[in-house]
């Protein structure tokens, strides 16, 4: 029996086997702290459900748009007026099953076989998998942790070839948590422009920002007709397991993205719409400012074990350089962060996981207390790794 090639050419995703090994240690009675998964350990506001029940309690049940409800995709087109200054109206607005599947569908409309599509590394594990999936060819770039891990323009460019055909860019970024300037924006632009690229934006975790501004691609001269935009409602208002995020393209992509959805799941889940609604008027300032108190214990801490990292401007995560520790108990960051877990009882994710070896990722979206606890295990951890020959 044939399997596809596309998916035999991916491999599952680490962030997720390891927030799953972490998970059965945990059900099995040991002390694991997590700091895995790129989920908020908040539960989703009350209003948001409230909404949800009151959506079923109306009947609203039934099958919907395959591109989403008209209330929701105007919400969304005024949210991306209001605060990205974005002119995206309701029919170039899908709402999908989450952000994954906005990126999934969006190469599935615009990726032939063959086709090369930028990443910036270090980058969130799903792209390259993704653009597999669907016949492209990841080409990769790395930023620098000297630059902040901000790409160069100038790399960039080298990197296009003839059969380039999209670059994609995560702002706040999964795993380094930086935040990409106006000035880099604008030289994309112009790359973009040179070139006839696609640029696909992730912006789900625009709301948690701790320093500067957020600042979309699609905003620069010239761009809409250029940008697909990626967003959604699992890290803002804490509705990961919901699944429900949405994108916002030119319409002729748009109008793909929603042939795609039309025969693979008619539409998102008709009450989670409905709460995701909702979700617009919910206030998530008390949730930042937590995130943003354990950023700075998370920091304290790492700075006291002289670990090195550069400070996350948003999202929740931390990119530490372990490569000193690496040689000799440990040959990568996958053997590592295995070691951490099985000894150190502390779940962290390896840095090949987004394809940058020697470091590792920590997500603070946890207790101010199992962040601390983590620190102590990890300063005992680290500690005891026998030094790797000069």
């Amino acid at each position: 029996m044939n399997l596809s090639r596309h998916t035999q050419a991916v491999k599952p995703s680490q962030t997720l086997q390891f927030n799953k090994k972490a998970l059965e240690m945990i059900r099995a009675g040991i002390d694991v702290i997590k700091l895995t998964a790129g989920e908020p350990d908040f539960n989703t506001p009350e209003e948001i459900v409230d909404a949800a029940n009151d959506a079923m309690r109306r009947g609203y049940t039934k099958y919907t748009d395959s591109t989403g409800i008209v209330e929701l995709r105007e919400a969304i087109a005024r949210k991306l007026c209001e605060d990205n200054g974005l002119d995206f109206d309701p029919g170039e607005i899908v709402v999908t099953n989450g952000g994954k599947q906005a990126l999934y569908s969006l190469f599935k409309a615009t990726i032939n076989d063959g086709d090369e599509v930028i990443l910036i590394t270090p980058c969130w594990v799903s792209y390259e998998a993704q653009v597999k999936m669907n016949g492209g060819k990841p080409v990769f770039v790395t930023a620098e942790e000297v630059d902040g891990f901000v790409p160069d323009p100038a790399v960039i460019e080298r990197a296009i070839s003839t059969r380039t055909t999209a670059i994609v860019i995560n702002s706040p970024n999964n795993p380094t948590g930086a935040v990409y300037s106006r000035q880099f924006l604008k030289e994309l632009a112009r790359l973009s422009a040179d070139h006839d690229l696609l640029v696909i934006s992730d912006e789900v975790y625009e709301k948690l920002i701790f320093e500067g501004s957020h600042e979309s691609i699609a905003s620069e001269e010239g761009m809409k007709g250029r940008s697909a935009v990626v967003n959604g409602f699992s890290k803002s208002h804490a509705m990961t397991g919901w699944r429900i995020g949405y994108l916002a393209a030119p319409r002729h992509i748009a109008e793909e993205v929603a042939k795609i959805q039309d025969h693979l799941c008619s539409n998102v889940n008709t009450i989670a719409q409905h709460a995701a609604l909702r979700a617009f008027s919910v206030d998530n300032t008390r949730m930042v400012e937590a995130f943003r108190k354990r950023k700075q214990v998370l920091s304290e801490g790492l700075q006291d074990m002289g670990l090195q990292f550069v400070i996350p401007r948003g999202a929740f995560y931390f990119f530490v350089d372990v490569k000193g520790f690496l040689g000799s108990d440990y040959a990568d960051s996958l053997e590592l962060a295995i070691a951490m877990l099985e000894k150190g009882r502390v779940g962290v994710v390896p840095g090949s996981a987004f394809s940058y070896e020697g470091y590792i990722r920590l997500s603070y979206a946890t207790s101010e207390d199992d962040i601390r606890e983590a620190i102590q295990r990890m300063g005992r951890f680290f500690g005891e790794i026998t030094a790797p020959p000069s």
